[in-house]
C-alpha cells in the first residue's frame, strides 16, 4: 500500500459492500470471515477483515454499526480516465443518490458527486482532454 485508503465497519453488510465496490472499480477481492481467524462465538461468517486491491483500494469488516459519516468525501479527481470515471459515477448512483450531477463546470473541468447504497460520498471528476 502506498497511500492512505479507508477502512471501513459495517453493521453485517461488509462482504455486500465489499462485492459492490469491486463490481464498480474491479480489482481483487480478498475476503476473510471471523471463523476464518479463529473466531468461535457470533456470525463466523461476518467479515473480518476484506481487502479491495484495485484502481481504487479499501478494506472493511463488520462491526457494531452501519457505516457514516459527515464532514468526508472520497475523492477520485482525475484517478482514471473520463469515460472511466463516469462510469464509476454512474454505478455508485445505482441504489445511491446523486448530490451534484457530474458536469462541466465554468473554468472547464468536470465534477460531480454521489453518495453510494453505504453511506459513502464521492467526488469524481477530471480535467479537459
Amino acid at each position: 500500500m502506498t497511500a492512505p485508503a479507508p477502512y471501513l465497519h459495517f453493521a453485517g453488510t461488509a462482504r455486500d459492500a465489499l462485492a459492490f465496490y469491486q463490481a464498480v472499480f474491479g480489482g481483487e477481492l480478498t475476503v476473510h470471515s471471523k471463523a476464518d481467524f479463529g473466531a468461535t462465538k457470533g456470525d463466523l461468517d461476518a467479515v473480518a477483515h476484506g481487502i479491495l486491491d484495485g484502481p481504487v483500494s479499501l478494506f472493511a469488516a463488520d462491526g457494531d454499526e452501519s457505516f457514516s459519516s459527515t464532514g468526508l468525501m472520497f475523492s477520485l479527481l482525475g484517478a482514471a480516465d473520463p469515460t472511466t470515471l463516469r462510469r464509476w459515477f454512474a454505478s455508485l448512483a445505482e441504489g445511491g443518490t446523486v448530490v451534484d450531477d457530474l458536469q462541466e463546470r465554468p473554468w472547464g473541468a468536470s465534477d460531480g458527486q454521489v453518495r453510494d447504497r453505504y453511506g459513502l460520498l464521492w467526488l469524481i471528476g477530471f480535467e479537459p482532454s
